[in-house]
C-alpha cells in the first residue's frame, strides 16, 4: 500500500515507482537524480541472482544492512524496465531539466541505452571516483574504482541563470558513517549533482533508498520528492531528513512553496 508523508520541503513515498510516478504531474519537477538496482555485480545468471547483500557487502564486513528487491534483472530486462520508469520521469521532468541515473561498469552501455530510450537527450556521463580505498577482486586486477553518472536533458539544454558548468568528474571516498545503504551513495556526491537544480527547485528521486538524496537537497535548499518500495530503508530516511531538517541552518536556503503532487 502506498503511503504519502510530508517533511516540509520534502514529500516521501513508500511505494513502488511504477506505480507512483503516473501521479505526478507534468513537468513538476527540475531533475530526476536515480540510483536504481544496478542487477550487476557478477557476470553470470547465477552471479546476478544472489542476494545485493552477497553481492554487494565486502567480505569480512559485520555491518549489518537490510537488503532489497529488484535487483536480479538479466540485461534486456533491466533496459526495458529503465526505460519504463524513465519515460515517466520523462512527462514528470520539465522542459530543459535534466535527468542523472547512477551505473556501474557492467551496465553503463545499457544505461545509456535506457536514458534515450526514455526520452531524455544523453549529454554525458559524470565518472565518480571511489578513490584507491575502493575494492579490488584480486591483485590481478585493475580497482573497480569509479562509478558513473549518466546523464542527459529533456529536449535543448538550456543555459543555466544560477551556476554550472558542474564538475564533470567528482573524487569522493565512502565513509562507513555516511552510508546508510548496501549500495549507498556519499551525501557529498548527490550535493554535487543537485547543484543542476536551481536554489527552491525540485529534484526527483524514484530510489530513495536511506534517503542521501534527501538530505542532500535540505543542505542545498532545494526541494525534494523520494519514492521507495522497501519499508526498513523508508524508515531510514524519514529519520535522516527529519534530522537534517532539524540542523540550526548557518546560512537561508532559498525555498519555495512545498512541493505540490
Amino acid at each position: 500500500m502506498t503511503e504519502r508523508l510530508e517533511l516540509g520541503p520534502c514529500v516521501l513515498y513508500l511505494g513502488d515507482c511504477l506505480e507512483i510516478l503516473p501521479g505526478l504531474a507534468d513537468g513538476s519537477v527540475d531533475a530526476v537524480v536515480a540510483d536504481p538496482p544496478y542487477s550487476s555485480g557478477g557476470f553470470t545468471r547465477g552471479d546476478r541472482a544472489q542476494d545485493p547483500a552477497t553481492k554487494y557487502v565486502r567480505t569480512g564486513v559485520e555491518i549489518i544492512r537490510d537488503s532489497f528487491g529488484g535487483d536480479n534483472r538479466d540485461g534486456r530486462s533491466w533496459c526495458y524496465w529503465m526505460a519504463l520508469w524513465l519515460s515517466e520521469c520523462h512527462r514528470i521532468v520539465r522542459p530543459s531539466g535534466y535527468a542523472l541515473t547512477f551505473s556501474d561498469w557492467r551496465q553503463l552501455a545499457l544505461a545509456s541505452d535506457s536514458l534515450q530510450a526514455g526520452g531524455f537527450v544523453w549529454r554525458g556521463i559524470v565518472p565518480w571516483d571511489k578513490t584507491e580505498a575502493a575494492r579490488a577482486p584480486n591483485t590481478g586486477y585493475f580497482r573497480h574504482q569509479c562509478e558513473f553518472v549518466v546523464w542527459g536533458t529533456r529536449g535543448v539544454s538550456a543555459p543555466s541563470t544560477w551556476g554550472g558548468p558542474w564538475p564533470g568528474y567528482i573524487r569522493q571516498g565512502v565513509r562507513l558513517s555516511d552510508k546508510h545503504h548496501i549500495t549507498g551513495k556519499p551525501t557529498a556526491v548527490l550535493q554535487t549533482l543537485v547543484q543542476c537544480v536551481p536554489p527552491g527547485g525540485v529534484v526527483l528521486d524514484p530510489f530513495m533508498g536511506s534517503g542521501t538524496a534527501g538530505v542532500a537537497c535540505v543542505r542545498m535548499g532545494r526541494r525534494f520528492i523520494g519514492i521507495e518500495r522497501e519499508r526498513a530503508y523508508f524508515d531510514v530516511a524519514v529519520e535522516r531528513i527529519t534530522a537534517e531538517l532539524e540542523q540550526p541552518v548557518l546560512v537561508p536556503a532559498v525555498m519555495g512553496a512545498s512541493a505540490a503532487v
